[in-house]
């Protein structure tokens, strides 16, 4: 193999698992939502009916959410292994370095600057996207909740925030999608096509354009993930698992009681099988 075409570790099976959830979860999350949002539209009447109708797109929407949620409590409870058990410094936190990096691509793309900055192993862009994905998931969850229960919410809370939640949730939803289509698409696939988190892997050529620091520390022979602990401790290990089993069972039954203890709309009002005729110019009293 060529120093070109050698390839270096990007993403462990773990992270891999988790973006396919996420892919898969978030893009019938767009296909059954952004329709909804717009049901007044031509396009998105015709895509609800070919996927089955309103009660069947609803429904597939929130299995949908589950499996975001569910994907979310995983990457948790993965990232927990690496912090506690691996004692993996935490890399994806923003620092002072990332500016820098920013106003120096920034320059360089302008012309500014023959010199393009040497990045770490996750760059700006990477860690401006990862923590956007983190602040849309929550407030997605959050507004879900409140709208795929509103009688429970507007016990707690006034009932003003329903259609607050419900714009929240619209806008949040349009936000994302177009970041995805804007900003992840070019980046990740048309710029230069990052196979990285489907082989686990990346080309010199790529790690020397966007992860230059990293490359370097990996060619003098150091950890794609450097922790304190180069062995699993045993003692650490069994607290992670016990802490984590109890965690993941509330988390569980939280999960499903949350989704499933309320009637909706879908369950209590039966579907309009017959036109309702309702006459125009009615009389006033």
């Amino acid at each position: 193999m060529s120093q070109e075409t050698k390839q270096y570790p990007r993403f462990r099976l773990m992270a891999r698992i988790e973006h396919f959830i996420l892919m898969v979860s978030f893009t019938i999350l767009a296909i059954t939502g952004l329709p909804q949002k717009y049901a007044a539209a031509v396009w998105a009447d015709n895509m609800i009916n070919a996927m089955g109708g309103i009660e069947l797109v609803r429904i597939i929407h929130r299995w949908a959410a589950f499996a975001l949620v569910v994907g979310s409590v995983y990457h948790l409870f993965t990232s927990a292994y690496r912090l506690f058990v691996k004692q993996e410094p935490m890399r994806i936190l923003p620092n002072k370095q990332d500016l820098t990096d920013m106003i120096a691509v920034v320059r360089y793309n302008l012309g500014l600057s023959k010199e393009h900055p040497r990045m770490a192993k996750f760059n700006f862009g990477e860690k401006i996207e990862y923590w956007a994905v983190v602040w849309g998931t929550a407030i997605m969850a959050i507004t879900g909740f409140m709208l795929w229960n509103p009688i429970a919410t507007t016990s707690l809370v006034p009932g003003e925030l329903i259609p607050a939640a419900k714009a929240a949730h619209g806008g949040e939803a349009l936000l994302a999608v177009l970041s995805i289509i804007i900003w992840h698409m070019y980046n990740v696939h048309i710029k230069n096509f990052n196979p990285s988190i489907f082989t686990g892997k990346l080309p010199r050529a790529q790690m020397e354009e966007e992860h230059a620091e990293e490359l370097e520390w990996l060619e003098k022979g150091g950890s794609a993930w450097p922790g304190l602990a180069l062995l699993e401790d045993p003692k650490r290990l069994r607290i992670f698992y016990a802490v984590s089993a109890l965690i993941g069972i509330v988390v569980l039954v939280g999960l499903i009681w949350a989704f499933t203890f309320e009637e909706t709309a879908i369950t209590t009002i039966p579907r309009v099988t017959r036109e309702v005729f309702v006459p125009l110019g009615t009389p006033a009293p």
